[in-house]
């Protein structure tokens, strides 16, 4: 005859007779053969605990991710250049109170498209459908639960500062209508052009971060020449006393940066080629007895766009020494005009290099 221990348990489950159902099911559960021991107690107790302590530290993972995941944010700024305009989408996360931004795939994209903005000086309203594909571009990369709350900036740079006032602005008041109407975080005021000076620190803080010089001793940061189509833009720490006009003043941290910057009109790639150019047709010194103007700053063989020349042939004669010569004197042009007590490029003040 079996123990009452050992007798299995027999549990019937009624189910309610005012309803059609199915016939009620019997479980059957075995009694356990003798009470646990106290160490069973105790190891079961451990067991649960140590379960309830993974599945606590597993959610905790798993919600903290889906949180981070959730917590990314998203800005756009269109750098509106002379010969093109691009857009810029940047994916980023806050760290301990920090902006963290990763520049792969994922988290960055940007798109050109040409003519820049002031090619449509004869034209305002042309510059809408421009800005509306590049509009387009981010919006493919900003979730749209995320739009309203993503910043959208335009930085008109040299191309636009080359335009009369009125002009510029009919040209920013078409751009503003379409990035008020993008969906995008948009006020007026954040499609402007910026002036030269502050486009070389742009340039300048970013050239640091990436290089990981930003928060330390001043003079062992890195000076840039950003060489844009319309402009050249020259910022970098000076020790010497540098007039207002030209000085600026940035922080990071807890160091100050007292930086030098000055943005070159005319002096971008694209203008300062042509004007090299116009001023080789206007001297004899360049011409050959047929009339044909020789460019020392273009390679051999070389053909140039008659559509772009004034009433004169040039032939390229890529010679590196005339060049050099060439290019520095039309640096020179006006340092007789000089105030300050040494230009380096035309009547401009220049700190001496570290």
């Amino acid at each position: 005859m079996k123990s009452e221990m050992e007798d299995p348990l027999m549990v019937q489950i009624q189910l309610d007779h005012h309803h059609q159902s199915p016939p009620s099911s019997t479980y059957t559960f075995t009694k356990p053969k003798s009470k646990p021991t106290k160490s069973i107690i105790l190891k079961m107790v451990a067991s649960v605990a140590i379960t309830l302590g993974l599945l606590f530290v597993f959610y905790s993972i798993l919600f903290s991710v889906l949180e981070w995941r959730s917590s990314y944010r998203y800005s756009v700024v269109i750098d509106a250049g002379s010969s093109g305009s691009r857009i810029h989408v940047f994916r980023y996360w806050i760290e301990s109170g920090k902006q963290v931004l990763d520049f792969g795939e994922e988290n960055y994209g940007s798109l050109k498209l040409s003519p820049g903005l002031s090619s449509y000086a004869d034209n305002p309203e042309g510059a809408s459908a421009s800005v509306t594909e590049l509009v387009e571009f981010a919006k493919g990369r900003v979730p749209v639960g995320m739009l309203e709350k993503s910043e959208i900036r335009l930085m008109a740079t040299a191309g636009m500062r080359l335009l009369e006032v009125s002009v510029q602005e009919q040209i920013l008041q078409v751009i503003r209508g379409v990035l008020r109407s993008s969906g995008f975080k948009f006020q007026d005021e954040w499609a402007s052009v910026i002036s030269g000076s502050d486009e070389g620190v742009y340039a300048w803080v970013v050239a640091n971060y990436a290089i990981g010089s930003l928060g330390g001793d001043p003079l062992q940061t890195t000076g840039i020449v950003e060489l844009g189509g319309a402009s050249a833009q020259v910022t970098f720490v000076s020790s010497e006393v540098v007039p207002p006009k030209f000085s600026r003043t940035i922080s990071y941290g807890n160091v100050a940066y007292k930086l030098y910057s000055h943005s070159f009109l005319h002096y971008g790639q694209d203008a300062a080629e042509e004007e090299l150019l116009e001023s080789l047709q206007n001297s004899v010194a360049n011409s050959t007895e047929d009339g044909i103007v020789t460019d020392p700053c273009t390679p051999k063989g070389y053909i140039f766009d008659k559509s772009s020349l004034k009433n004169s042939s040039v032939q390229a004669t890529g010679n590196f020494n005339e060049c050099r010569s060439a290019t520095f004197a039309m640096l020179q042009e006006g340092k007789e005009n000089c105030a300050y007590k040494h230009c380096s490029i035309g009547s401009t003040f220049t700190p001496d290099l570290q």
